[in-house]
């Protein structure tokens, strides 16, 4: 699932500033929360925060599915991080379409942490890597290997270190 602070904290600095969300996934509906985002130093304010806002709960649990289309109608992309997010493969092509639209067009397209894992399939209008040339922060091999998710992220993902590397990051 999300890292819980890595949507919340965002997600009030955003409505700070005024700007108008939507929550999308892949499928739509309940978006899962990784339950090590919800206890010790990882639950921040903000993500307390989050879990008792009806609103916020309400599009985290009602979540939009991503269409292609919507690049349209958004003037940034933000890509949450969590080990469980499916930023690549089938499941991602309408996420990539529409990061690969929006920045075309010159929109924001931002991540954190496993978020930029939704980057690694997305391409440039001349074909290369949307990544080739640009500095990436994003989960090492290292560092996966440190909060033992290494084995499990090369079994149902992507290394992000490994393909932002062969990709020209």
């Amino acid at each position: 699932g999300i890292w819980l602070s890595e949507l919340a904290e965002p997600y009030y600095a955003f409505k700070e500033k005024g700007y108008e969300l939507t929550v999308a996934s892949s499928a739509g509906g309940p978006i899962p929360i990784d339950k090590g985002s919800m206890g010790g130093d990882f639950f921040t304010a903000d993500a307390k925060k989050f879990m008792h806002d009806a609103e916020a709960v309400s599009m985290l649990t009602h979540s939009v599915k991503l269409d292609a289309s919507m690049a349209d109608g958004f003037d940034c992309v933000y890509l949450t991080g969590g080990h469980g997010v499916d930023f690549v493969g089938p499941k991602a092509a309408p996420l990539v379409a529409i990061v690969e639209k929006m920045y075309a067009a010159g929109k924001v397209v931002a991540a954190d942490c496993h978020g930029s894992m939704g980057l690694i399939d997305c391409k440039k209008p001349d074909g290369s890597p949307l990544v080739a040339g640009l500095e990436v922060t994003a989960f090492t091999d290292a560092e996966e290997t440190a909060v033992g998710a290494l084995e499990w992220v090369t079994g149902n993902s992507k290394s992000m270190q490994q393909a932002f590397t062969a990709a020209g990051a």
